[in-house]
C-alpha cells in the first residue's frame, strides 16, 4: 500500500473526528443516593421512606438563598406530596446533577479546544464537561433553570410508581388514581406514600416521565400583607433553634482547631517564623507551614492563633499595590488603553459622529465580607482524606485538595455543607488545600477557621472598574440617544477566576495567564435594556497588581451604576423627566416599562424635579427573553448627619415565580447589600493589605440604618430569573440619582463618598 502525505492527513482528521464523536457521546452516571434504613431511592433526586417521609436531594449549595426550598417544592408539586413530609439532603458530588446552563456559560473559561464549531458541538461539548467533571457548580442563579426540568421528570415518574404499585394492588388502571398530600387514592381505597415505597421503588420507572400537564410549579405573590407562605422554608426553623449544621459545627473524635496567618493578597511569600515560641504555650499540638500560609493547631482555636501571634511571621508581598496606584491604571487605561470590541448593535461605531455629552464613572473593589469566615474539617487517616466544606464548587475544591497532598480525586470524600453566607467567596477553594495538607500533616482530625483579618487579607476583591460612557443625542427627539459608547478598563476578571477553579493556579499565575485576555462577562450589563440605535462596547484589559475575584452583582454592579448614572446625566442635560425619558427608549421592551411605572406608583413619583430626593434606576439582568428585570425609586431625605435615603421602591419581574417569600428575601437582601455598596466604606489598599482588617471598617448597613423598602412584583409567564442579584446592582445607581436630586451634587464614584463631597 503506498502511504501519502494527502492519505496520512485525511487519516489524522477521520481518527480526529472518531475522537470527538466518541467524547461527545452521551453518558450515563450511576444514582449516587444510598438509602438509609426503611428508605427507597426513586431515582437521583429523591427517596421515600416507609414513614412517608420524601428527601430530595440538592446538590446545590444552601447559602441562604433558599435553594434547598426552591428544589423540594418543585419535587413535591409535581410528586403530590405533603410538605410537612418533605426533607432535604446535601447531594453527594456526582455528574447526575450537572449544572448544564452554568457550564455553557462559563464555556470560556475552560473550553480551550473544540469551542466555537456550531452551536451543536457546543452544547454536546458543554454536557459532556459538565458531566464528566462533575460541575455542579452554584453560581449565577442557574439552580433553578439547570436543576427544574431534571426535578420534575424524577418527581413525575415517582409519582406515576407510585400509582401503579397502589393500582396493581386495587386491580384497576394506574391513571384512575389520585396522588395528593402524600396518598394514592381511588374511589374508596388509600395509601400513603410510605405503605407504597418498597414495591414502588421496583417498578421500572416510565419514559416519558408523565409530568402534569399544568404549567410548571409557580405561586403568584400574595396582596396581602404578611401572609403566611404556602411553601415555608425548610432550613428554618433549625436555624431558628440553633440546630443547623455548618462546617464550624461539626466535632470529631480526637479533633483538633487550627488557626492560619497568610501573606498579602495570595501572592505573599512566608519569610520567616518562631517555631520554638509556639511549642512553650500550652494546649499547642503542632504547626504547619506553606510557601504561602503559616498554621497552628491547638485544643482550642484561641490558643492556635495566639501561638501564631507568639510565632511572629513575616511575607514578602508580591502585590505591593496601592490603591492609588490601582486608581492611575485604571485611570489611564480608560482614557486611551488598547481595546476588545466586546459587543456592537446597530450601526456600531459608524453611528456615533460626534460626542454630545462624556462622563467616566470610577468604582473602587468591594469585598464579599459573608458574616461566616472560611471554615472547613478534615480527617486523613490510611491514604483517604474526608472533608467537611461549603463549596460552591465542590468537585474543584475535591480535585484541588487532592492534589495538594499528592492523592487520587476518588480518594477524597467531600460532605457538602451549608454556607452562612458567601456571595460568591465560595466559589474559592484555597481553605480546603489548607485544610488538606493540615490534616495529612499532623495526622489527626481538625477544623480550621479563618478569622476575619485573615478574610479580608486573603479574599479576592470585586474587580474595580473605570467606566467612561459616551453619547450622541438625537437632535429631534428631545435628547433621545442615538449612539452611545461604552469603554470599561478592568482587568479580565472571569479568566482570572476561571484559571483559579480549573486549573488549580495560584493567584500570581491566574494574573500572568489572563491579563490580555478578552472577556466578555467582564462586561456584562453594559448593553442597555434601552432600545437605542447604535451601541458599542469596548474592554480594556487592565493588569492592577491584585487578585480579584467575584462578588454579588459582578460585572452588573459597575455596569448597572454607569449606565444608569448616565441616563439621569442625559435627562438632566436635555431637561426630560427622568422616568418618562427611560420609557421613551424602552422601544418593546414592555416587562421593564411595567417595572417602570409600577415603581414610580409604589414611590408616588413626583417627576424627580430638583432637589425632590427621588432617584430613578432600572437594569436586566439577562437577554430580552429570559432575563429578570428591576425598577427601583429611592427616595432621599434630610435626616440626622446629612441626607438619608429613607425609602426604596422596587417593582420587579422575574419570570415565573416558584416561592414568593423567598423571591422576595432575595430582593430584599439585594437592596440591603446594594446599600451597603453604595453608602459603605471604601475597600482601600496599602502595600498589598487592606488599610483596615475590621469588619466594621467597611461601613455595612446596620438595621437603623435600613430604609422602608417597599417591592411589588409584575405578574409574568416568562422562564424563572434569578431574583438575586437584582437588587443589589439597582441600589446602587437609584441611590445616586436621589442625592443627586436631593443635594445637587452628582457622585460618580462607588461607593458614593469614597471621594469625598
Amino acid at each position: 500500500m503506498q502511504v501519502t502525505r494527502r492519505g496520512m492527513m485525511a487519516g489524522a482528521a477521520v481518527g480526529g473526528g472518531l475522537l470527538v464523536a466518541w467524547y461527545l457521546m452521551p453518558r450515563r452516571y450511576p444514582n449516587p443516593l444510598v438509602p438509609a434504613r426503611g428508605e427507597h431511592v426513586f431515582d437521583a433526586w429523591l427517596k421515600v421512606a416507609e414513614d412517608g417521609v420524601v428527601t430530595v436531594a440538592v446538590p446545590q449549595l444552601e447559602m441562604g438563598q433558599g435553594v434547598t426550598t426552591l428544589l423540594a417544592q418543585i419535587v413535591a408539586q409535581e410528586l403530590g406530596a405533603d410538605w410537612r413530609q418533605v426533607a432535604v439532603e446535601p447531594a453527594p458530588v456526582s455528574g447526575a446533577y450537572a449544572n448544564i446552563p452554568l457550564a455553557a456559560r462559563w464555556m470560556p473559561m475552560w473550553a480551550h479546544v473544540g469551542a466555537g464549531l456550531s452551536e451543536t458541538s457546543d452544547d454536546l461539548l458543554t454536557e459532556r464537561f459538565a458531566g464528566e467533571n462533575r460541575f455542579t457548580a452554584t453560581a449565577d442563579g442557574t439552580s433553578v433553570i439547570a436543576h427544574e426540568t431534571p426535578c420534575r421528570a424524577a418527581a413525575a415518574a415517582a409519582r406515576a410508581m407510585l400509582a401503579e404499585e397502589a393500582a396493581e394492588r386495587w386491580g384497576v388502571s394506574w391513571e384512575e388514581c389520585v396522588v395528593q398530600g402524600g396518598i394514592v387514592s381511588q374511589g374508596e381505597n388509600q395509601a400513603t406514600f410510605g405503605e407504597l415505597a418498597a414495591g414502588a421503588a421496583e417498578r421500572t420507572p416510565p419514559d416519558p416521565a408523565p409530568l402534569l400537564p399544568e404549567l410548571p410549579p409557580s405561586e403568584t405573590p400574595s396582596e396581602i400583607a404578611d401572609a403566611p407562605p404556602a411553601y415555608p422554608r425548610l432550613d428554618l426553623p433549625s436555624k431558628v433553634d440553633g440546630s443547623y449544621l455548618f462546617a464550624s459545627d461539626v466535632r470529631l473524635p480526637g479533633m483538633v482547631f487550627a488557626a492560619i496567618r497568610h501573606g498579602p493578597n495570595d501572592g505573599g511569600e512566608l519569610t520567616s517564623f518562631e517555631a520554638d515560641s509556639a511549642a512553650r504555650i500550652p494546649g499547642v499540638v503542632g504547626a504547619v507551614k506553606s510557601k504561602r500560609w503559616l498554621a497552628a493547631a491547638a485544643n482550642t482555636w484561641w490558643t492556635a492563633n495566639k501561638a501564631l501571634d507568639a510565632m511572629k511571621p513575616q511575607f514578602r508581598a508580591q502585590f505591593p499595590v496601592n490603591s492609588e496606584d490601582i486608581a492611575g491604571r485604571l485611570g489611564t487605561m480608560v482614557d486611551g488603553g488598547a481595546a476588545f470590541r466586546i459587543a456592537e448593535t446597530g450601526f456600531g461605531e459608524e453611528g456615533m459622529t460626534r460626542v454630545d455629552l462624556a462622563r467616566r464613572y470610577e468604582v473602587e473593589p468591594a469585598p464579599a465580607a459573608p458574616l461566616e469566615t472560611a471554615s472547613a474539617v478534615a480527617r486523613y487517616q490510611g491514604g483517604r482524606l474526608e472533608i467537611w466544606i461549603a463549596s460552591q464548587a465542590p468537585e474543584q475544591a475535591r480535585k484541588a485538595a487532592a492534589r495538594a497532598i499528592g492523592i487520587a480525586t476518588e480518594d477524597v470524600a467531600l460532605y457538602p455543607m451549608p454556607a452562612g453566607g458567601s456571595f460568591d467567596a465560595r466559589l474559592e477553594h484555597d481553605h480546603a488545600i489548607e485544610i488538606a495538607i493540615i490534616a495529612k500533616e499532623l495526622a489527626r482530625p481538625v477544623q480550621l477557621t479563618w478569622s476575619r483579618r485573615e478574610e479580608m487579607t486573603h479574599a479576592r476583591p470585586r474587580t474595580p472598574a473605570y467606566v467612561l460612557v459616551g453619547a450622541q443625542a438625537s437632535q429631534a427627539n428631545e435628547g433621545a440617544v442615538d449612539a452611545l459608547r461604552v469603554r470599561i478598563a478592568c482587568p479580565p476578571a472571569t479568566h482570572e477566576f476561571g484559571e483559579r477553579l480549573f486549573n488549580n493556579r495560584t493567584a500570581a499565575a491566574a494574573v500572568r495567564e489572563s491579563s490580555e485576555k478578552k472577556d466578555a462577562l467582564a462586561c456584562e450589563g453594559a448593553v442597555p435594556a434601552y432600545r437605542v440605535p447604535s451601541v458599542v462596547v469596548e474592554l480594556i484589559p487592565t493588569e492592577i497588581g491584585l487578585p480579584v475575584g467575584r462578588v454579588r452583582g459582578n460585572a452588573n454592579s459597575y455596569t448597572a451604576f454607569a449606565i444608569e448614572s448616565f441616563i439621569d446625566e442625559l435627562a438632566a442635560k436635555y431637561g426630560r423627566e427622568p422616568l418618562s425619558y427611560r420609557i421613551s427608549m424602552m422601544g418593546d421592551d414592555i416587562r421593564m416599562a411595567t417595572c417602570l411605572q409600577r415603581a414610580a406608583q409604589m414611590a408616588e413619583w413626583d417627576g424627580g424635579v430638583d432637589r425632590s430626593g427621588q432617584g430613578v434606576a432600572c437594569h436586566r439582568i439577562g437577554d430580552a427573553a429570559t432575563g429578570g428585570r428591576i425598577a427601583c425609586i429611592a427616595t432621599a431625605r434630610p435626616g440626622e448627619g446629612g441626607v438619608r435615603v429613607a425609602r426604596l421602591s422596587a417593582a420587579v419581574d422575574i419570570g415565573r415565580i416558584i416561592n414568593p417569600d423567598i423571591a422576595r428575601q432575595q430582593i430584599e437582601g439585594g437592596l440591603i447589600f446594594g446599600i451597603g455598596i453604595a453608602l459603605g466604606n471604601a475597600l482601600r489598599f496599602r502595600a498589598g493589605l487592606p488599610e483596615s482588617f475590621d469588619y466594621a471598617a467597611l461601613g455595612l448597613p446596620t438595621i437603623s440604618d435600613c430604609p422602608e423598602i417597599d417591592i411589588a412584583f409584575v405578574s409574568s409567564e416568562a422562564a424563572p430569573a434569578d431574583p438575586g442579584e437584582l437588587g443589589a446592582v439597582v441600589a446602587p445607581p437609584a441611590i445616586a440619582n436621589a442625592l443627586f436630586s436631593a443635594t445637587g451634587l452628582r457622585l460618580r464614584r462607588l461607593p458614593l463618598l469614597s471621594g469625598g463631597i
